[in-house]
Protein backbone atom coordinates (compact mmCIF):
# COMPACT_ATOMS: atom_id res chain seq x y z
CA UNK A 1 0.00 0.00 0.00
CA UNK A 2 1.37 3.43 -1.05
CA UNK A 3 -0.80 5.98 1.20
CA UNK A 4 -1.40 5.37 4.68
CA UNK A 5 -3.49 7.74 7.33
CA UNK A 6 -1.80 8.21 9.84
CA UNK A 7 -4.89 8.86 11.90
CA UNK A 8 -5.99 5.32 11.78
CA UNK A 9 -2.50 4.33 13.37
CA UNK A 10 -3.41 2.36 16.56
CA UNK A 11 -0.07 1.42 17.55
CA UNK A 12 3.16 2.93 17.60
CA UNK A 13 5.05 2.80 14.20
CA UNK A 14 8.50 3.12 12.74
CA UNK A 15 9.91 3.71 9.59
CA UNK A 16 13.26 3.59 7.64
CA UNK A 17 13.68 5.33 3.96
CA UNK A 18 16.16 6.81 1.99
CA UNK A 19 15.11 10.36 1.76
CA UNK A 20 11.95 11.36 4.04
CA UNK A 21 10.09 14.50 2.48
CA UNK A 22 7.97 16.41 5.23
CA UNK A 23 5.58 18.26 3.28
CA UNK A 24 3.97 17.66 -0.09
CA UNK A 25 3.47 20.81 -1.62
CA UNK A 26 5.49 22.85 -4.30
CA UNK A 27 8.59 21.99 -2.92
CA UNK A 28 7.77 18.65 -1.39
CA UNK A 29 5.69 17.03 -4.62
CA UNK A 30 8.94 18.13 -6.95
CA UNK A 31 11.06 16.52 -4.94
CA UNK A 32 9.17 13.37 -4.42
CA UNK A 33 8.58 12.69 -8.25
CA UNK A 34 12.57 13.72 -8.78
CA UNK A 35 14.09 11.80 -6.52
CA UNK A 36 11.44 8.53 -7.19
CA UNK A 37 12.74 8.91 -10.65
CA UNK A 38 16.54 8.71 -9.29
CA UNK A 39 16.21 5.20 -7.74
CA UNK A 40 16.03 6.46 -3.98
CA UNK A 41 13.37 4.65 -1.74
CA UNK A 42 10.98 8.03 -1.10
CA UNK A 43 8.60 8.59 2.07
CA UNK A 44 6.40 11.55 1.84
CA UNK A 45 5.05 13.44 4.80
CA UNK A 46 1.69 15.07 4.81
CA UNK A 47 -0.21 16.74 7.90
CA UNK A 48 -3.45 17.64 5.69
CA UNK A 49 -5.11 14.81 4.34
CA UNK A 50 -5.70 12.60 1.06
CA UNK A 51 -8.23 14.37 -0.73
CA UNK A 52 -8.96 13.61 -4.57
CA UNK A 53 -11.43 15.41 -7.23
CA UNK A 54 -14.27 13.64 -6.24
CA UNK A 55 -13.84 15.27 -2.31
CA UNK A 56 -13.89 18.85 -4.74
CA UNK A 57 -17.54 19.73 -4.57
CA UNK A 58 -16.75 23.87 -5.25
CA UNK A 59 -18.64 24.66 -1.57
CA UNK A 60 -16.59 26.66 0.46
CA UNK A 61 -17.92 25.68 3.57
CA UNK A 62 -16.56 22.13 2.70
CA UNK A 63 -13.00 23.60 0.96
CA UNK A 64 -12.29 26.17 3.79
CA UNK A 65 -12.19 23.95 6.86
CA UNK A 66 -10.76 20.84 5.67
CA UNK A 67 -7.96 22.29 2.74
CA UNK A 68 -6.48 25.15 4.39
CA UNK A 69 -4.62 25.98 7.80
CA UNK A 70 -6.73 27.08 10.32
CA UNK A 71 -9.65 26.30 8.94
CA UNK A 72 -8.56 29.39 6.66
CA UNK A 73 -8.68 31.97 9.63
CA UNK A 74 -4.98 31.64 9.74
CA UNK A 75 -3.85 35.25 11.06
CA UNK A 76 -1.10 37.15 12.13
CA UNK A 77 -0.11 37.50 16.25
CA UNK A 78 -1.98 40.57 16.28
CA UNK A 79 -4.72 39.67 14.07
CA UNK A 80 -4.28 42.67 11.28
CA UNK A 81 -3.53 39.88 8.65
CA UNK A 82 -5.40 36.94 7.31
CA UNK A 83 -3.24 33.96 5.59
CA UNK A 84 -4.40 32.01 3.08
CA UNK A 85 -2.66 28.76 3.07
CA UNK A 86 -3.05 25.18 1.97
CA UNK A 87 -2.99 22.48 4.28
CA UNK A 88 -3.69 19.22 2.26
CA UNK A 89 -1.93 16.52 0.10
CA UNK A 90 -0.55 19.30 -2.42
CA UNK A 91 -0.38 21.75 -0.21
CA UNK A 92 -1.30 25.54 -1.37
CA UNK A 93 -0.62 23.93 -5.23
CA UNK A 94 -4.23 22.09 -4.61
CA UNK A 95 -6.03 25.70 -3.55
CA UNK A 96 -3.84 28.22 -5.54
CA UNK A 97 -5.21 29.95 -8.11
CA UNK A 98 -2.76 28.73 -10.75
CA UNK A 99 -1.10 31.71 -11.63
CA UNK A 100 2.60 31.09 -12.69
CA UNK A 101 5.35 33.50 -13.24
CA UNK A 102 8.91 33.24 -13.29
CA UNK A 103 11.36 35.31 -10.83
CA UNK A 104 11.69 38.17 -11.75
CA UNK A 105 15.19 39.46 -12.80
CA UNK A 106 14.86 42.34 -10.38
CA UNK A 107 14.71 40.51 -7.47
CA UNK A 108 17.71 37.39 -8.49
CA UNK A 109 19.89 40.93 -8.64
CA UNK A 110 18.89 41.92 -5.58
CA UNK A 111 19.71 38.33 -4.20
CA UNK A 112 23.05 38.30 -5.41
CA UNK A 113 24.16 42.06 -3.79
CA UNK A 114 22.80 40.89 -0.82
CA UNK A 115 23.00 37.33 -0.10
CA UNK A 116 25.51 36.64 -2.54
CA UNK A 117 23.44 33.96 -4.36
CA UNK A 118 24.42 33.93 -7.95
CA UNK A 119 21.84 32.71 -10.67
CA UNK A 120 24.18 32.58 -13.75
CA UNK A 121 26.01 29.92 -15.31
CA UNK A 122 25.52 26.43 -13.19
CA UNK A 123 23.03 27.96 -10.84
CA UNK A 124 21.13 29.56 -13.87
CA UNK A 125 17.41 28.78 -13.29
CA UNK A 126 16.46 29.05 -17.04
CA UNK A 127 16.16 25.37 -17.31
CA UNK A 128 14.17 24.66 -15.00
CA UNK A 129 11.78 27.02 -15.68
CA UNK A 130 11.47 25.20 -18.44
CA UNK A 131 11.55 21.73 -16.97
CA UNK A 132 8.34 22.73 -14.74
CA UNK A 133 6.51 24.26 -17.40
CA UNK A 134 6.69 21.53 -19.40
CA UNK A 135 5.79 19.21 -16.61
CA UNK A 136 3.02 20.74 -15.48
CA UNK A 137 1.65 22.50 -18.99
CA UNK A 138 2.22 25.87 -17.87
CA UNK A 139 1.44 28.14 -20.80
CA UNK A 140 -0.11 31.98 -21.16
CA UNK A 141 -4.57 31.57 -20.96
CA UNK A 142 -5.52 31.29 -24.78
CA UNK A 143 -9.11 32.29 -23.51
CA UNK A 144 -10.45 35.73 -23.19
CA UNK A 145 -10.44 36.86 -19.22
CA UNK A 146 -13.70 36.84 -17.20
CA UNK A 147 -15.19 40.19 -16.33
CA UNK A 148 -13.38 40.28 -13.23
CA UNK A 149 -9.88 39.95 -15.02
CA UNK A 150 -11.07 42.04 -18.09
CA UNK A 151 -12.17 45.19 -15.98
CA UNK A 152 -7.99 44.94 -15.05
CA UNK A 153 -6.83 44.99 -18.43
CA UNK A 154 -9.34 47.45 -19.69
CA UNK A 155 -8.18 49.74 -16.64
CA UNK A 156 -4.70 49.35 -17.74
CA UNK A 157 -5.46 49.47 -20.88
CA UNK A 158 -7.35 53.22 -20.46
CA UNK A 159 -4.32 54.96 -18.46
CA UNK A 160 -1.60 53.70 -20.61
CA UNK A 161 0.02 51.16 -17.86
CA UNK A 162 1.46 47.89 -18.07
CA UNK A 163 -0.59 44.49 -18.12
CA UNK A 164 0.42 41.44 -18.94
CA UNK A 165 -1.66 37.60 -19.61
CA UNK A 166 -0.75 35.52 -17.39
CA UNK A 167 0.49 31.97 -17.28
CA UNK A 168 -1.52 29.03 -16.01
CA UNK A 169 -0.57 25.28 -15.07
CA UNK A 170 -4.11 23.67 -16.10
CA UNK A 171 -5.00 21.46 -18.48
CA UNK A 172 -8.09 20.69 -20.22
CA UNK A 173 -9.53 23.31 -18.05
CA UNK A 174 -13.22 23.85 -18.16
CA UNK A 175 -12.99 27.27 -16.93
CA UNK A 176 -15.38 26.94 -13.95
CA UNK A 177 -13.43 29.66 -11.16
CA UNK A 178 -13.11 27.66 -8.58
CA UNK A 179 -9.41 26.60 -8.61
CA UNK A 180 -9.71 27.28 -4.56
CA UNK A 181 -11.41 25.12 -3.68
CA UNK A 182 -9.75 21.92 -5.23
CA UNK A 183 -10.29 21.37 -9.18
CA UNK A 184 -13.02 18.91 -9.17
CA UNK A 185 -12.25 17.31 -12.53
CA UNK A 186 -8.05 17.49 -12.30
CA UNK A 187 -7.43 19.90 -14.55
CA UNK A 188 -5.16 21.85 -12.47
CA UNK A 189 -1.86 20.34 -12.91
CA UNK A 190 -1.24 20.88 -9.00
CA UNK A 191 1.06 18.53 -7.17
CA UNK A 192 -1.59 16.33 -5.99
CA UNK A 193 -2.29 15.30 -9.64
CA UNK A 194 0.85 15.61 -11.04
CA UNK A 195 4.31 14.59 -9.21
CA UNK A 196 2.81 12.47 -6.02
CA UNK A 197 1.25 9.80 -8.13
CA UNK A 198 3.74 9.95 -10.43
CA UNK A 199 5.92 9.21 -7.28
CA UNK A 200 3.66 7.13 -5.61
CA UNK A 201 4.05 4.44 -9.12
CA UNK A 202 7.86 4.40 -8.55
CA UNK A 203 7.31 3.32 -5.17
CA UNK A 204 7.39 5.97 -3.02
CA UNK A 205 5.00 6.04 -0.10
CA UNK A 206 2.66 8.60 1.27
CA UNK A 207 1.60 9.16 4.82
CA UNK A 208 -1.15 11.66 5.47
CA UNK A 209 -2.09 13.48 8.60
CA UNK A 210 0.59 13.05 10.25
CA UNK A 211 2.35 16.17 12.07
CA UNK A 212 6.07 15.92 12.67
CA UNK A 213 6.63 17.31 16.22
CA UNK A 214 10.68 17.15 16.25
CA UNK A 215 13.95 16.59 14.01
CA UNK A 216 16.29 14.69 16.73
CA UNK A 217 19.90 15.75 16.08
CA UNK A 218 23.04 15.14 16.88
CA UNK A 219 26.56 16.61 15.72
CA UNK A 220 26.27 17.31 12.48
CA UNK A 221 23.42 15.23 10.92
CA UNK A 222 20.15 14.53 11.75
CA UNK A 223 19.61 11.15 13.79
CA UNK A 224 15.30 10.76 13.09
CA UNK A 225 12.32 12.63 13.49
CA UNK A 226 9.61 11.89 15.78
CA UNK A 227 5.93 12.74 14.59
CA UNK A 228 1.80 11.80 15.85
CA UNK A 229 -1.18 11.83 14.11
CA UNK A 230 -3.58 14.24 13.53
CA UNK A 231 -7.26 14.38 14.68
CA UNK A 232 -10.15 15.06 12.65
CA UNK A 233 -9.70 18.78 13.00
CA UNK A 234 -5.76 18.34 12.46
CA UNK A 235 -4.61 18.98 15.48
CA UNK A 236 -1.83 16.83 16.80
CA UNK A 237 -2.68 14.21 18.58
CA UNK A 238 -0.47 11.87 21.80
CA UNK A 239 -1.95 8.41 21.55
CA UNK A 240 0.69 7.08 19.14
CA UNK A 241 3.81 8.00 18.22
CA UNK A 242 5.59 7.53 14.90
CA UNK A 243 9.42 7.58 13.99
CA UNK A 244 11.22 7.49 11.13
CA UNK A 245 15.04 7.47 10.21
CA UNK A 246 16.72 8.21 6.61
CA UNK A 247 19.70 9.07 4.92
CA UNK A 248 18.37 12.50 4.06
CA UNK A 249 15.60 14.74 5.34
CA UNK A 250 14.09 17.20 3.71
CA UNK A 251 11.96 19.65 5.07
CA UNK A 252 9.06 21.12 3.10
CA UNK A 253 6.30 22.21 5.34
CA UNK A 254 6.53 25.57 4.40
CA UNK A 255 7.58 29.05 5.34
CA UNK A 256 5.19 28.75 8.65
CA UNK A 257 5.69 25.18 9.17
CA UNK A 258 9.33 24.89 8.32
CA UNK A 259 10.93 27.38 10.09
CA UNK A 260 8.17 26.45 13.06
CA UNK A 261 9.62 22.25 12.86
CA UNK A 262 13.23 23.56 12.55
CA UNK A 263 12.59 25.83 16.19
CA UNK A 264 11.07 22.62 18.07
CA UNK A 265 13.73 20.73 17.18
CA UNK A 266 16.54 23.50 17.94
CA UNK A 267 18.56 22.98 15.30
CA UNK A 268 22.03 25.60 15.10
CA UNK A 269 21.40 28.81 14.53
CA UNK A 270 23.96 30.92 14.33
CA UNK A 271 23.16 33.32 12.32
CA UNK A 272 20.09 34.09 14.38
CA UNK A 273 17.69 34.30 11.09
CA UNK A 274 15.65 31.20 11.21
CA UNK A 275 12.64 32.07 11.83
CA UNK A 276 12.78 35.82 10.80
CA UNK A 277 12.18 37.43 8.04
CA UNK A 278 9.08 36.35 7.07
CA UNK A 279 7.63 37.71 4.06
CA UNK A 280 3.89 37.71 2.82
CA UNK A 281 3.61 40.07 -0.08
CA UNK A 282 0.86 42.24 2.24
CA UNK A 283 -1.78 42.78 -0.05
CA UNK A 284 -4.87 45.56 0.27
CA UNK A 285 -8.35 45.26 -1.60
CA UNK A 286 -10.25 47.65 -4.01
CA UNK A 287 -13.79 46.91 -4.55
CA UNK A 288 -15.81 48.40 -7.30
CA UNK A 289 -19.53 48.43 -8.60
CA UNK A 290 -20.56 48.10 -12.01
CA UNK A 291 -23.64 48.73 -13.83
CA UNK A 292 -23.31 45.51 -15.37
CA UNK A 293 -22.64 41.89 -13.95
CA UNK A 294 -19.48 41.25 -13.25
CA UNK A 295 -19.77 37.49 -11.56
CA UNK A 296 -15.93 37.22 -10.77
CA UNK A 297 -16.84 33.69 -9.21
CA UNK A 298 -16.93 32.18 -12.70
CA UNK A 299 -14.16 31.85 -15.18
CA UNK A 300 -9.99 31.78 -14.20
CA UNK A 301 -9.68 33.85 -11.39
CA UNK A 302 -6.31 35.30 -12.57
CA UNK A 303 -5.83 35.82 -15.96
CA UNK A 304 -4.16 39.26 -16.09
CA UNK A 305 -1.78 40.85 -13.85
CA UNK A 306 -0.48 44.85 -13.81
CA UNK A 307 3.59 45.67 -13.30
CA UNK A 308 3.09 49.24 -13.99
CA UNK A 309 3.80 49.78 -9.77
CA UNK A 310 6.33 46.79 -8.94
CA UNK A 311 9.87 48.22 -9.64
CA UNK A 312 8.95 52.19 -9.46
CA UNK A 313 12.00 54.35 -10.44
CA UNK A 314 12.54 55.58 -7.31
CA UNK A 315 13.78 52.15 -5.48
CA UNK A 316 13.53 53.46 -1.64
CA UNK A 317 9.72 53.67 -2.78
CA UNK A 318 7.30 50.33 -2.09
CA UNK A 319 6.68 48.22 -5.29
CA UNK A 320 3.34 46.10 -5.44
CA UNK A 321 1.97 43.68 -8.32
CA UNK A 322 -1.99 44.56 -9.30
CA UNK A 323 -3.81 41.58 -9.70
CA UNK A 324 -7.63 40.61 -8.87
CA UNK A 325 -8.99 37.63 -6.83
CA UNK A 326 -11.82 34.85 -7.29
CA UNK A 327 -14.98 36.52 -6.09
CA UNK A 328 -16.88 33.77 -3.95
CA UNK A 329 -19.25 34.65 -1.21
CA UNK A 330 -18.14 33.97 2.08
CA UNK A 331 -14.48 34.74 0.83
CA UNK A 332 -16.22 38.11 0.11
CA UNK A 333 -18.16 38.69 3.07
CA UNK A 334 -15.09 37.92 5.39
CA UNK A 335 -13.24 40.78 4.12
CA UNK A 336 -16.22 43.23 3.18
CA UNK A 337 -16.68 45.91 5.95
CA UNK A 338 -19.67 47.24 7.67
CA UNK A 339 -21.85 46.07 9.60
CA UNK A 340 -25.53 44.57 9.70
CA UNK A 341 -27.80 46.51 7.33
CA UNK A 342 -24.77 48.31 5.02
CA UNK A 343 -22.95 44.82 4.52
CA UNK A 344 -25.84 43.47 3.70
CA UNK A 345 -26.44 45.91 0.96
CA UNK A 346 -22.85 45.36 -0.06
CA UNK A 347 -23.73 41.71 -0.65
CA UNK A 348 -27.16 42.37 -2.14
CA UNK A 349 -24.92 43.91 -5.51
CA UNK A 350 -22.62 40.99 -5.01
CA UNK A 351 -23.05 40.04 -8.75
CA UNK A 352 -21.74 43.41 -9.81
CA UNK A 353 -18.60 43.79 -7.89
CA UNK A 354 -15.77 43.73 -9.38
CA UNK A 355 -12.49 43.31 -6.97
CA UNK A 356 -8.57 44.45 -7.25
CA UNK A 357 -5.76 43.48 -5.13
CA UNK A 358 -2.22 45.20 -4.60
CA UNK A 359 0.67 42.81 -3.48
CA UNK A 360 3.25 44.73 -1.62
CA UNK A 361 6.91 43.37 -2.55
CA UNK A 362 8.45 43.38 0.92
CA UNK A 363 12.12 42.73 2.07
CA UNK A 364 14.06 45.14 0.08
CA UNK A 365 13.87 47.54 2.44
CA UNK A 366 15.16 48.16 5.90
CA UNK A 367 11.79 49.20 6.78
CA UNK A 368 9.65 46.23 5.25
CA UNK A 369 11.75 43.08 6.65
CA UNK A 370 8.91 40.89 7.69
CA UNK A 371 7.64 38.64 10.33
CA UNK A 372 8.97 36.47 12.72
CA UNK A 373 7.58 32.73 13.70
CA UNK A 374 7.79 31.95 17.12
CA UNK A 375 5.93 29.00 19.06
CA UNK A 376 3.14 28.96 21.54
CA UNK A 377 2.97 27.05 24.63
CA UNK A 378 1.29 24.18 22.62
CA UNK A 379 4.71 24.12 20.47
CA UNK A 380 2.41 25.34 17.39
CA UNK A 381 3.93 28.40 14.98
CA UNK A 382 2.36 31.76 15.64
CA UNK A 383 3.83 34.78 12.94
CA UNK A 384 4.47 38.30 14.28
CA UNK A 385 4.74 40.74 11.43
CA UNK A 386 4.44 44.37 12.22
CA UNK A 387 3.74 46.73 9.33
CA UNK A 388 5.84 49.77 9.36
CA UNK A 389 4.78 53.53 8.10
CA UNK A 390 6.93 52.49 5.33
CA UNK A 391 4.28 49.73 4.60
CA UNK A 392 1.71 51.57 4.99
CA UNK A 393 2.60 54.41 3.04
CA UNK A 394 2.99 52.00 0.28
CA UNK A 395 -0.46 50.57 0.61
CA UNK A 396 -2.11 53.89 0.55
CA UNK A 397 -0.48 54.79 -2.54
CA UNK A 398 -1.83 50.91 -3.74
CA UNK A 399 -4.98 51.84 -2.69
CA UNK A 400 -5.10 55.15 -4.41
CA UNK A 401 -3.84 53.13 -8.04
CA UNK A 402 -6.82 50.72 -7.53
CA UNK A 403 -9.32 53.27 -7.52
CA UNK A 404 -7.54 55.48 -10.57
CA UNK A 405 -7.87 52.00 -12.14
CA UNK A 406 -11.26 50.95 -11.50
CA UNK A 407 -12.74 54.70 -12.45
CA UNK A 408 -10.81 54.63 -15.58
CA UNK A 409 -12.27 50.85 -16.46
CA UNK A 410 -15.90 52.21 -16.25
CA UNK A 411 -17.08 51.51 -12.16
CA UNK A 412 -20.20 53.33 -10.39
CA UNK A 413 -18.30 53.64 -7.19
CA UNK A 414 -15.47 52.31 -5.55
CA UNK A 415 -14.92 51.08 -1.99
CA UNK A 416 -11.34 50.27 -0.95
CA UNK A 417 -11.80 47.53 2.15
CA UNK A 418 -11.05 49.90 4.81
CA UNK A 419 -13.86 50.22 8.24
CA UNK A 420 -13.63 53.89 7.82
CA UNK A 421 -13.63 54.16 3.99
CA UNK A 422 -17.03 54.73 2.30
CA UNK A 423 -18.27 53.88 -1.40
CA UNK A 424 -16.88 57.17 -3.33
CA UNK A 425 -18.57 57.92 -6.71
CA UNK A 426 -15.46 59.44 -8.49
CA UNK A 427 -12.20 59.51 -9.02
CA UNK A 428 -11.39 62.84 -7.29
CA UNK A 429 -13.76 61.77 -4.45
CA UNK A 430 -11.55 58.52 -3.37
CA UNK A 431 -8.72 60.24 -4.16
CA UNK A 432 -9.67 62.52 -1.83
CA UNK A 433 -11.13 60.32 0.83
CA UNK A 434 -8.24 58.03 0.24
CA UNK A 435 -5.53 60.56 1.39
CA UNK A 436 -7.97 60.85 4.96
CA UNK A 437 -8.38 57.22 5.82
CA UNK A 438 -6.22 56.63 8.86
CA UNK A 439 -4.31 53.26 7.98
CA UNK A 440 -3.51 50.95 11.04
CA UNK A 441 -4.04 47.70 11.94
CA UNK A 442 -7.91 46.25 12.31
CA UNK A 443 -8.81 48.91 10.16
CA UNK A 444 -7.30 48.79 6.95
CA UNK A 445 -7.97 44.91 5.76
CA UNK A 446 -4.68 43.32 4.66
CA UNK A 447 -4.51 39.53 3.38
CA UNK A 448 -2.28 37.44 2.35
CA UNK A 449 -1.98 34.39 0.12
CA UNK A 450 2.23 34.17 -0.32
CA UNK A 451 3.75 33.01 3.26
CA UNK A 452 8.04 33.43 1.82
CA UNK A 453 11.34 33.39 3.89
CA UNK A 454 11.93 32.34 7.82
CA UNK A 455 14.97 29.76 6.34
CA UNK A 456 16.71 32.10 3.67
CA UNK A 457 19.17 30.83 1.64
CA UNK A 458 22.55 32.86 1.40
CA UNK A 459 25.65 31.99 0.40
CA UNK A 460 27.57 32.48 3.61
CA UNK A 461 26.11 31.09 7.00
CA UNK A 462 26.81 34.65 9.10
CA UNK A 463 23.42 35.27 6.53
CA UNK A 464 20.89 32.25 5.86
CA UNK A 465 20.62 29.10 7.15
CA UNK A 466 20.66 27.02 4.21
CA UNK A 467 22.90 27.47 1.29
CA UNK A 468 22.40 28.23 -2.73
CA UNK A 469 21.33 24.25 -3.15
CA UNK A 470 18.91 24.25 -0.35
CA UNK A 471 21.22 22.38 2.31
CA UNK A 472 21.19 23.62 5.60
CA UNK A 473 24.55 25.34 6.65
CA UNK A 474 25.56 23.25 9.73
CA UNK A 475 23.47 19.78 9.48
CA UNK A 476 25.11 17.89 6.50
CA UNK A 477 21.66 15.79 6.12
CA UNK A 478 19.31 18.50 6.30
CA UNK A 479 17.56 20.10 3.21
CA UNK A 480 14.65 23.00 3.17
CA UNK A 481 13.05 23.00 -0.16
CA UNK A 482 9.97 25.13 -0.02
CA UNK A 483 8.71 28.60 -0.08
CA UNK A 484 10.35 29.30 3.26
CA UNK A 485 14.05 29.64 1.40
CA UNK A 486 13.32 32.18 -0.35
CA UNK A 487 15.39 35.87 0.95
CA UNK A 488 12.75 38.47 0.63
CA UNK A 489 9.24 38.28 -1.42
CA UNK A 490 9.34 37.79 -5.19
CA UNK A 491 6.99 40.57 -6.55
CA UNK A 492 5.50 38.01 -8.36
CA UNK A 493 3.27 34.59 -7.03
CA UNK A 494 6.13 32.11 -5.90
CA UNK A 495 4.77 28.47 -7.07
CA UNK A 496 6.73 28.38 -10.41
CA UNK A 497 9.86 30.02 -8.62
CA UNK A 498 9.44 27.17 -5.87
CA UNK A 499 9.38 24.20 -8.73
CA UNK A 500 12.31 25.70 -10.62
CA UNK A 501 14.58 26.16 -6.85
CA UNK A 502 13.72 22.83 -5.80
CA UNK A 503 13.91 21.15 -9.20
CA UNK A 504 17.67 22.69 -9.73
CA UNK A 505 18.49 21.79 -6.05
CA UNK A 506 17.05 17.99 -6.30
CA UNK A 507 19.50 17.47 -9.31
CA UNK A 508 22.25 18.92 -6.87
CA UNK A 509 21.25 16.17 -3.88
CA UNK A 510 20.90 13.44 -6.35
CA UNK A 511 24.08 13.84 -7.61
CA UNK A 512 25.33 13.63 -4.04
CA UNK A 513 23.49 10.96 -2.90
CA UNK A 514 24.05 8.37 -5.44
CA UNK A 515 27.25 6.91 -5.15
CA UNK A 516 26.03 6.34 -1.49
CA UNK A 517 23.14 4.51 -2.77
CA UNK A 518 25.28 2.43 -4.67
CA UNK A 519 26.98 1.52 -1.38
CA UNK A 520 25.13 -1.57 -0.18
CA UNK A 521 25.57 -0.10 3.44
CA UNK A 522 23.45 2.98 2.72
CA UNK A 523 20.96 0.65 3.46
CA UNK A 524 19.45 -1.39 6.23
Amino acid sequence: MNHLDASQFLTDQHFTTDVVIIGSGAGGGIAAEQLSNAGFKVLLLEEGAYYKREHFVMEERWAYPNLYQEGAARKTKDQAIGILQGRTVGGSTTVNWTTSIRTPQPTLDYWQAEFGLDFTVAHNLKPYFQFAEQRLNIKQWALAPNANNAKLEYGCQQLGWQYTVINRNVSHCANLGYCGMGCPIDAKQSMLVSTIPAALQKGARLISRLSVRKLVWQDDKIQSLEAVPVDAHFQPTAAVKVSITAKHYIVAAGAIGSPALLLRSKVPNPSGRLGKHTYLHPTVISGALFAEDINGHSGAPQSIYSDQFVWPADSSQLGYKLEVPPIHPVLMASKLIGMAEQHAELMKSFNQLQVTIALMRDGFHEQSQGGQVSLDQEQQPVLDYPITDYLWQGMRQALLSMAELQFAAGAKQVLPLHHDAKLYNSWAEAKAGIAQLSLTALRQTVVSAHVMGGCNMSASADKGVVNQNGRHHQLSNLSVFDGSILPTSLGANPQLTIYALVWKHCQHLIAELTPVLEDSSFRE
